[in-house]
């Protein structure tokens, strides 16, 4: 069942059981109706909680290793400065990656300095019983950075990196992360994945790389 649907019903019945609630007050039922105000509350309190979570996971695509995740095209506008054009996929429950012109594209320019680049993403793997409700493993690209070919040029050159994340919704990849630190056990892992830095030179194309590195 799709977990939207989920957080509709809650906050629907989190609304009837205020109104129960109200009524059962007019009548003189006092317990009755404190009964109905918890369980209203409890609901969407609950209902809520969905919907915050559901607003950052949207902000995730599926993540399938043999797609590409976003086309990079690179055009050397100064000594060692790029301009770089990120050609984002998108592929979520709302952009069918079935669809005869494949999945939707959003496409971003940002300035590099350097002479490589380096693409961060953030991964989410859910297990079951997660599975059951849809979730499959998950990505959203974080940061698009440039890098220097020695270390000397990278700590007194210019620094460049771009956040390519959409901040919405409760953190799921970061409440994940601190559940799991405090021992909590939970159906998902919540990792970094980021590429081998390759040289700006040429149109390229980015692929979440397979990465445990958490």
């Amino acid at each position: 069942m799709n977990p939207s649907i989920i957080a509709a019903a809650l906050l629907a019945a989190g609304l009837f059981f205020l109104g129960l609630a109200v009524a059962r007050l007019g009548h003189r039922r006092p317990l009755a109706a404190l009964r109905s105000a918890c369980a209203g509350c409890f609901a969407l309190a609950v209902g809520g909680l969905l919907v915050a979570l559901g607003l950052n996971l949207y902000t995730y695509s599926r993540l399938s290793y043999e797609q590409p995740v976003a086309v990079i095209e690179f055009q050397q506008t100064a000594p060692r400065v790029f301009r770089a054009r990120i050609e984002q996929f998108v592929s979520n429950e709302e952009s069918d990656v079935s669809s005869e012109s494949g999945p939707q594209r959003s496409a971003r320019v940002y300035e590099l300095a350097g002479d490589q680049w380096q693409l961060d993403a953030r991964v989410l793997k859910w297990h079951a019983p997660a599975n059951l409700l849809g979730l499959d493993a998950q990505y959203r690209l974080e940061r698009l950075s440039g890098r220097y070919n020695n270390a000397a040029d990278e700590n007194s050159g210019t620094r460049s990196a771009h956040d390519l994340g959409l901040r919405q919704g409760l953190d799921v990849w970061r409440l994940a992360q601190r559940l799991r630190s405090a021992g909590w056990s939970i159906r998902m892992e919540a990792k970094r994945a980021t590429n081998a830095a390759e040289l700006m030179t040429m149109s390229t194309i980015s692929r979440v790389p397979q990465s445990d590195e958490s």
